[in-house]
């Protein structure tokens, strides 16, 4: 008997590396919400899935997570065990510019979501966070026990946003909740606007790369396949109500080292163009996944040199 679950923003990067997974090991009726909005191209994101849509075990509809009414009627069909709500509003510098924005999808469209799910009494639901809860602080690695009281931007306040939510429903509607802390998620199919993606265009394209302050802020960066094991760990937890966990490679690698094994693995020299540091950018990040190995089995395998190589290889194949 197949398990039915639920991916929200299932066309995305990390969203559509999850849905394959699932429908490879089979044993999961895997249906999709996306709203394939322009935040970036939706013919990638509609890519990401086109191999999935003539298998019976996938189901696809087209509804924006704020849109209660045709969410209802999602979870109305879908009989679902488990929620993974990794749709979202992302990007901390949009957020500055959009923050009204952020915070309708990010807190309003995760409260429709777990109103909905005690409404269907889903009892396991998995939520995408972010690293970016820590703020700009300076002692590292980032614990879950460290206070995240004080983020530095609308994107940052709508994730803290999101797990406190799941606690309260958890508390009070017996929903078992796992806050997934991402850490700078990279690999096969990423964003365009993400740093990784950007540098590799635009060093191969001779354009320059802007590079924010001196190069030296450093980014815990963990590739996809390694993200993906935790997410799928997540899903099958059930020892607790409810959990914070980081999900990172457990490393710092700084700028300057990143943009240089991009040119090792492209073979061309980036043009460097010097910007001053970005509001609402954090110095560093670097995650303790002390608690994701003990929990989840989490082992993290893909070493940044590693990762690179791979993400250039699907990038030129493209």
């Amino acid at each position: 008997m197949n398990k039915n679950i639920l991916v929200t923003g299932g066309a995305g990067f990390i969203g559509s590396h999850l849905v394959s997974q699932l429908l490879s090991e089979g044993g999961w009726n895997v249906s999709v919400v996306d709203n394939f909005n322009n935040f970036y191209s939706p013919e990638c994101k509609r890519r990401n899935l086109e191999k999935h849509l003539s298998n019976e075990r996938f189901s696809l509809r087209e509804v924006d997570i704020c849109d209660n009414e045709s969410l209802k009627s999602v979870f109305r069909k879908g009989d679902f065990e488990t929620v993974v709500h990794l749709a979202a509003r992302a990007g901390v510098r949009p957020s500055l510019k959009k923050p009204r924005l952020y915070f309708e999808t990010n807190v309003n469209g995760t409260l429709n979501l777990l109103d909905l799910s005690r409404e269907f009494e889903i009892k396991q639901f998995v939520f995408g966070s972010s690293s970016s809860v820590y703020g700009a602080r300076c002692d590292v690695p980032f614990s879950e026990n460290d206070k995240v009281s004080e983020p530095i931007s609308p994107y940052a306040a709508t994730k803290i946003s999101g797990e406190l939510m799941c606690h309260t429903f958890s508390h009070l509607y017996d929903i078992r909740t796992i806050c997934l802390r991402f850490f700078t998620v990279y690999g096969a199919c990423q964003r365009p606007d993400l740093a990784i993606h950007k540098f590799a265009r635009l060093i191969s394209d001779d354009k320059p790369i802007p590079v924010f302050g001196d190069g030296k802020t450093g980014r815990d960066y963990t590739y996809i396949d390694d993200i993906i094991q935790g997410v799928r760990a997540a899903i099958d937890y059930d020892k607790t109500s409810h959990e914070v966990i980081n999900l990172g490679e457990s490393e710092t690698t700084e700028l300057q080292e990143l943009i240089s094994l991009l040119e090792d693995h492209l073979v061309k020299k980036a043009v460097i163009d010097r910007k001053p540091l970005q509001p609402g950018d954090v110095p560093q990040t670097f995650a303790d996944i002390s608690k994701a190995r003990k929990l989840l089995n989490y082992d993290p395998k893909t070493k940044i040199g590693d990762g690179i190589r791979k993400f250039v290889d699907w990038f030129e194949a493209q």
